[in-house]
């Protein structure tokens, strides 16, 4: 509670009323040393601004906004639209109108001020999406390109570039040219049903279910196989087992083993067929 609102609080507070069961022949002071559950509780309101004195302040300062929007634009960023700033500096401005306190030692428009230059600030600092140091290099580096344009009438070669930045051509490359910002567009405004980066690439309803059934029919067919004709294709197949390597798990030859696979393949193809 501050000082103003305690003296407002108390230098408004009355005596409690006598209750009618009191005599009246008791000293006249006796009411005042009662408990003080007798007594209405002492109470107060902080000063609230008129809504009419928040409006003024806001549609008085609407210019200030715009202004700090621009020049925070001109100076810090040119890929945060300088509306979006101007947005964030009007909700600030209105949190600004009400909390301020008028104590006569910083004026609304100072405070106002302060508060929308740092929250736009905040803002460019939450999409930022490079370094202070790429930031630095990219201010650099269009500076140079646009004195060397204006000096020559026509783009500047590289090497002319790397050594108005006092860097190699190949730093220049690296540090310099690659130095911009990613640029988030909106998927509405680049959205377009025949860009191929837009394609699902995933197989429609039918071409799932003639997937599917092929496979039903292929795990049927393998085990229809023969035991050892089985172990082969699953050794050959699933485990990339080469020849020679399962014929010394079955014990015999690789050219035995070939035969093996051979005829599998040939009695799957077959169940294969009649599936399609």
């Amino acid at each position: 509670m501050s000082v103003m609102h305690s003296y407002q609080a108390f230098t408004s507070a009355r005596p409690a009323p006598v209750p009618a069961d009191v005599p009246a022949d008791l000293p006249a002071e006796l009411p005042a040393a009662m408990p003080a559950a007798t007594a209405a509780p002492l109470t107060y309101s902080p000063r609230q601004r008129p809504r009419g004195e928040g409006e003024a302040l806001i549609r008085q300062h609407l210019p200030l906004v715009r202004r700090i929007a621009w020049h925070v634009h001109g100076s810090m960023s040119t890929l945060v639209d300088v509306e979006d700033l101007v947005q964030v500096g009007l909700v600030t401005l209105v949190e600004a109108a009400a909390g301020f306190e008028d104590r006569g030692q910083v004026t609304f428009n100072q405070y106002a001020a302060t508060r929308v230059r740092g929250a736009m600030i905040d803002e460019l600092r939450r999409q930022a999406t490079t370094t202070r140091g790429a930031m630095r290099r990219r201010k650099e580096y269009h500076k140079a390109l646009a004195e060397l344009t204006g000096k020559t009438g026509r783009a500047p070669t590289e090497a002319a570039l790397a050594e108005r930045l006092g860097v190699s051509i190949d730093k220049l490359r690296t540090d310099y040219v690659t130095a911009e910002a990613v640029r988030f567009d909106s998927i509405d405004e680049v959205y377009q049903d025949d860009l191929p980066w837009f394609a699902d690439d995933t197989p429609d309803a039918f071409a799932q279910l003639a997937e599917g059934d092929l496979r039903q029919a292929l795990i049927a067919a393998i085990s229809a196989l023969p035991e050892r004709e089985a172990q082969v294709i699953q050794l050959y197949h699933v485990e990339e087992m080469n020849l020679e390597e399962i014929g010394q798990v079955f014990g015999i030859g690789a050219a035995r083993v070939c035969q093996i696979k051979a005829a599998a393949h040939a009695k799957l193809k077959k169940a294969l067929q009649k599936q399609i």
